[in-house]
């Protein structure tokens, strides 16, 4: 909340409210405990209530569902990240694609990739590191320490010491193209907005 207003005080012209349940980096700047992060939809509720400005929610949407809630609760913009990664358009590697399609896979928020928070599809190298771990090199170090590990591990078709950024809600792989997929998800949206506004 303080880093909203904070943005809302320098004048921005919108603020991402990045929940817990974002996959990635943490977008938190004047806060650094990431277990005080709190999710999408209460992040978005408070943040709407404090600040003048567009609000657009992000971390752990995925459907139309997850977009008509962030509208009913104020939100001007939703953003997706997850949800595109399984799109044909997504540069990621095999072995991200073949770990997003395990939907029981856990996801963790973790420094021992990057040297930074972030969250990761948990693997083997973060169980056994972390995954919150204050002997991690600072960010950027960290990542190229894990270039050979991952480069050797990828190359048996194991994301054992991947960077396998995603959201703690899993998408389901539609098999669409980002163009598609957005339209798809746009029209589940306004028909769940629409049955609300009927009821």
């Amino acid at each position: 909340m303080r880093e909203a207003r904070f943005l809302a005080d320098a004048g921005v012209d919108a603020i991402i409210a990045q929940g817990a349940e974002a996959g990635g980096h943490r977008g938190m700047f004047l806060e650094t405990d990431v277990a005080a992060q709190i999710g999408t939809l209460a992040l978005v509720h408070e943040i709407v209530n404090a600040v003048p400005v567009p609000v657009i929610a992000a971390g752990g949407i995925v459907d139309g569902r997850g977009i008509a809630a962030a509208f009913v609760l104020g939100a001007s913009g939703v953003q997706l990240g997850t949800a595109y990664l399984t799109c044909p358009e997504a540069t990621i590697s095999p072995v991200h694609r073949a770990a997003l399609a395990e939907h029981d896979r856990q996801t963790v928020i973790t420094t021992v990739l990057s040297g930074r928070p972030a969250r990761s599809i948990l693997t083997r190298f973060v169980r056994e590191q972390g995954p919150l771990n204050d002997a991690v090199p600072n960010y950027p170090l960290a990542t190229p320490a894990l270039v050979p590990l991952r480069a050797k591990a990828e190359a048996e078709g194991s994301g054992d010491f991947s960077l396998l950024w995603a959201g703690q809600s899993r998408a389901e792989n539609r098999n669409l193209g980002a163009a598609e997929l957005t339209k798809a998800l746009a029209e589940e949206a306004l028909t769940r907005l629409r049955n609300l506004a009927s009821t």
